[in-house]
């Protein structure tokens, strides 16, 4: 059974950072684009970041380019996403997720196939 488990999210002031991770289990993605979506209350999912297979290429959000990095360790079947410099319009649940059918980066989430529980991610001003 394939399952996606985000965790390191919780609250933390503005300017503060946090470090998510998504980890995989129940078959290998190392093939596979991955990506971080989130979504605040009232609005709908918004594409954040996401990576290709082997980590060679990123794609950021505007509204996260330079305070977020998203990266992969194929060997832990884990992905991470380094968030610096937060903002108050960072709260959201943040969700993790897998696009079976492509390789490179992606960002529109119809691309994605699996995705995880979502971890809290809330930034006090």
């Amino acid at each position: 059974q394939v399952q996606l488990v985000e965790s390191g999210g919780g609250l933390v002031q503005a300017g503060g950072s946090l470090r998510l991770s998504c980890a995989t289990s129940g078959r290998t993605f190392s093939t596979n684009a991955m990506g971080w979506f989130r979504q605040a209350p009232g609005k709908e999912r918004e594409f954040v970041a996401s990576i290709s297979w082997n980590g060679g290429s990123t794609y950021y959000a505007d509204s996260v380019t330079g305070r977020f990095t998203i990266s992969r360790d194929n060997a832990k079947n884990t992905m991470y996403l380094q968030m610096n410099s937060l903002k108050p319009e960072d709260t959201a649940v943040y969700y993790c997720a897998v696009a079976v059918g492509w390789a490179s980066a992606q960002s529109s989430h119809w691309r994605y196939d699996y995705w995880g529980q979502g971890t809290q991610v809330t930034v006090s001003s």
